[in-house]
């Protein structure tokens, strides 16, 4: 049974907005050249627009003008990550909704960035900077320019994955913001260390990772195929940046979805993602997963990297300075699943059972973080 939560962000008394999506990210980066060798040359994102200090960049399949916006900055930092609503009266109601939540708001009518319109900005309750928008410059989606296609191809912009400090307390906000729920990870003692809340029907737009924030995690983009996910580490191993891969392949047990954790010039970590599945329906049951299944992170058992647990990006307020990084005061995942009581478990209540030839539940420093 998930803890009290503390010190809840009141719920207004104003209308949610209504959310379509996930939509696009702004990072800023120190070295434009280097990004757009990271992104483009490599990745194969699609260049909407560029200049000397921006380059907007999108997916095969999408259609909006951009899904990512590379800024040029003297810190490496998110400045914003964007959701579309259903039409210009939903930022209307998002602008009314965070007034009311006593959280800064700055409305453009020409929008924040290129090819975007009418948007509002905010510093949500966690601290991360939210924009929500319906207008946009419509551009060719890719779609069936099979001329274009390459081998580890990013099709769509899949979810955002944020740090902060307490989980339930994020959760209970985003559900009122209209988020859903699919999966979390607990333990028995009702601490929750993780939860993956959706719009679109798909595993999430974005997900919540305790540890101290708020920090961004990671930007994730899919492909079509398990194949393209390893055409891109054949790819990264060619070009000698095998070290850029922090963490996979591999296939999640949280959410099924095959994966690859990739980090940028800037460390901005990038995780290239595919074959979730469909969580639309209303009645959608939610999936909780044990801290301590060590398959949970990893569907096959591997280990997760401490850097995936410890790193992350800093976030911008509206002027752009850092936001101050709160620590996170329950338990961290990492800590309760290695060191001197952590364990973990392949068969839960299966004393007999093996990982890798070692006992089911015990000390696994080097095989399970």
């Amino acid at each position: 049974m998930a803890k009290e939560i503390n010190n809840p962000i009141p719920t207004p008394s104003v209308p949610a907005p209504d959310i379509l999506r996930c939509a696009y990210a702004e990072l800023v980066v120190t070295d434009l050249a280097a990004s757009r060798k990271f992104y483009v040359d490599v990745l194969g994102l699609h260049v909407s627009y560029e200049d000397d200090t921006q380059i907007y960049l999108r997916s095969f399949e999408e259609f909006i003008h951009h899904n990512l916006v590379l800024t040029l900055g003297p810190v490496a930092a998110l400045k914003a990550m964007a959701f579309r609503v259903r039409s210009t009266a939903e930022v209307d109601a998002a602008e009314a909704y965070y007034k009311e939540l006593g959280c800064r708001t700055e409305r453009r009518a020409e929008g924040f960035v290129r090819g975007i319109g009418d948007s509002v900005r905010v510093e949500d309750p966690l601290g991360f900077p939210y924009e929500f928008f319906f207008e946009t410059e419509h551009v060719e989606r890719l779609h069936m320019r099979y001329d274009l296609y390459s081998a580890g191809e990013l099709v769509r912009l899949d979810h955002f994955n944020q740090v902060t400090p307490d989980v339930p307390r994020g959760r209970a906000y985003l559900e009122d913001l209209g988020f859903r729920v699919t999966e979390d990870i607990q333990d028995e003692e009702g601490t929750t260390y993780a939860a993956w809340m959706h719009r679109k029907g798909t595993v999430h737009d974005t997900a919540l990772t305790g540890g101290n924030g708020p920090r961004l995690h990671h930007v994730a983009f899919s492909t079509h195929e398990k194949h393209n996910i390893i055409q891109i580490c054949d790819k990264m191993g060619a070009l000698r940046i095998s070290d850029r891969i922090e963490r996979g392949p591999g296939r999640h047990g949280v959410s099924n979805a095959f994966y690859l954790y990739i980090l940028d010039p800037d460390d901005h970590r990038i995780e290239i993602y595919t074959q979730d599945y469909y969580t639309g329906d209303p009645d959608n049951p939610v999936i909780t997963w044990d801290v301590h299944d060590n398959q949970r992170r990893d569907w096959w058992g591997n280990p997760v990297v401490p850097s995936w647990y410890t790193e992350a990006s800093k976030v911008l307020d509206l002027d752009g300075n850092v936001q101050e990084v709160i620590t996170r005061t329950d338990s961290s995942e990492m800590d309760v699943t290695v060191g001197a009581d952590g364990f973990s478990y392949t068969r839960e209540k299966d004393e007999d059972g093996t990982y890798r030839g070692e006992p089911s539940k015990g000390f696994k420093l080097g095989n399970q973080v």
